[in-house]
């Protein structure tokens, strides 16, 4: 067999000399999703089998700050004296979602979240019953209640009453994901699930139509997988993989990508070669960070026409977004001496301009004339009534700007911002995880979940923290159980 592999062309049985073990389910990639997928499984009675191409358990999710967007009215929301329904969840998680939006799999979400609550604290998980409620990326000590998307929006309140609904594993900052994966990885070897590490997943075993087992490499030899009853591909998503980020997002192609080093798309390339279809590739995370303190969420930002293009106290993916839509991808952020401070250590945004009033920084940024000082007449005009009819910006951060001297700040991506991203498109599957092709035919005995798969979260705009790792472990869990079956 050539040692050139490719992942989208998968190979019969006959081309096994031997296979190296026989499972019921195979599950490639112990993240969230995997690992999730492994204890429904086994709890349904199956052998299950995990291959990691890592030297340990925990991928993309143990990197993460750990949040997980859950609501409906958890025992940690109660505690915090905050109330949530299903309904106002799924309402909020449907608008987030946008267009694209698979409306089941967020109807299960939603409805399932206490249940799903349950479950993870019956593996083992501990939340701490205190809420932080300032304008962070995440609790910054051990707090497990945060806000951590849109919520509060002008827009958002039109169609769900808002409630905080990040669920950080009882973790010190960002610590959260670390956590969690290892208190995921304790219930797994409480098990007789059998884990296989530093094993690359190659391509996949076809009979006929059926999905049958995944080649490997596995201590430097080729070899072979043979899953009984299904293939769960939980490989994280390809922001790694350049060629592919070009190719299907090249909206995230200058920023900078975070995740696991092995979410190089291999688990997506494998489920396309055995004849699923993609969907939602083009989008993905993304972030520009101008809080916290949450001092600049009283700035204004501006595009290099001068003209204000979001509500500056809004969630730092939807930011970014609105960001990267500007003409030239170039985006400021406006602040006068009440409110600078030096800028976060995430962006390290520049001051490229000060002046002391706006017409002069007009000016000498190089602004047309009439155009940022029009603006900025506008915003401080309705905003010394407390109104902002344009954007809809809270009242906790509107106020005029209005104490020179006034700076520009550079929040544009080629300006060396951080603008942090991972991919949000993947296999097309069902709420089962059932890996799905352009016709909408199930793939016998494949199945795919986390960033793998395109689940709950779909784009920038509504992206709330916690929806990635909500969706892996709930997703996961449901394609386990689906393979076992």
């Amino acid at each position: 067999m050539s040692a050139e592999i490719d992942p989208c062309s998968p190979i019969g049985p006959e081309q096994i000399g031997e296979w190296f073990e026989y499972t019921d389910v195979l599950i490639v990639g112990y993240g969230g999703a995997g690992a999730c997928a492994a204890l429904e499984a086994h709890a349904c009675g199956a052998k299950v089998t995990v291959l990691e191409v890592s030297s340990g358990s925990g991928s993309t999710t143990s990197l993460s700050g750990g949040q997980i967007y859950l609501g409906g009215g958890t025992p940690i929301q109660t505690a915090c004296g905050f109330t949530d329904t299903p309904r106002d969840m799924e309402a909020y998680v449907r608008m987030a979602s946008g267009s694209s939006g698979d409306d089941e799999k967020i109807r299960l979400y939603c409805g399932d979240s206490l249940e799903h609550y349950a479950w993870l604290v019956n593996q083992g998980v501990e939340f701490n019953p205190e809420y932080y409620g300032g304008k962070h990326t995440n609790t910054p000590e051990y707090q497990s209640l945060a806000w951590s998307g849109n919520e509060k929006g002008y827009r958002e309140r039109l169609v769900a009453r808002p409630a905080p609904r990040a669920h950080k594993p009882r973790a010190f900052w960002e610590d959260g994901g670390a956590t969690l994966m290892a208190t995921l990885r304790k219930a797994v070897e409480a098990t007789s699930i059998t884990v296989h590490h530093e094993t690359r997943a190659l391509t996949l075993v076809k009979e006929g139509e059926r999905v049958i087992g995944v080649l490997c490499r596995h201590d430097g030899q080729l070899r072979a997988w043979r899953a009984r009853c299904g293939v769960v591909l939980c490989c994280g998503g390809f922001i790694m993989n350049k060629d592919m980020v070009r190719k299907y997002a090249p909206r995230l192609a200058d920023a900078t990508p975070i995740g696991n080093p092995a979410d190089t798309g291999s688990g997506i390339l494998m489920g396309i070669g055995a004849g699923g279809a993609v969907v939602n590739m083009n989008e993905g995370f993304i972030s520009v960070i101008w809080y916290p303190s949450g001092e600049f969420c009283k700035g204004v930002f501006v595009n290099q026409q001068g003209n204000r293009f979001v509500n500056e106290d809004c969630y730092h993916s939807r930011g970014a977004h609105h960001c990267l839509n500007q003409p030239e991808r170039k985006a400021y952020l406006v602040v006068d001496s009440a409110i600078y401070t030096e800028p976060p250590m995430y962006a390290a945004a520049k001051v490229i301009e000060v002046g002391e009033t706006f017409a002069e920084l007009e000016r000498d940024a190089g602004f047309a004339e009439g155009t940022l000082s029009a603006t900025m007449e506008t915003y401080n005009r309705f905003a010394a009534v407390g109104e902002d009819p344009l954007f809809h910006k809270s009242p906790e951060f509107l106020r005029p700007l209005d104490q020179p001297p006034y700076a520009l700040l550079d929040f544009s991506i080629d300006s060396g911002v951080y603008y942090p991203a991972f991919t949000l498109g993947g296999l097309d599957t069902s709420v089962d995880g059932q890996v799905l092709s352009a016709s909408g035919k199930a793939i016998p005995g494949l199945y795919a979940a986390g960033r793998t798969s395109a689940g709950i979260p779909r784009n920038a705009e509504g992206y709330a923290s916690g929806l990635s790792i909500g969706d892996a472990t709930y997703f996961g869990r449901r394609a386990g159980r689906a393979a076992a079956r």
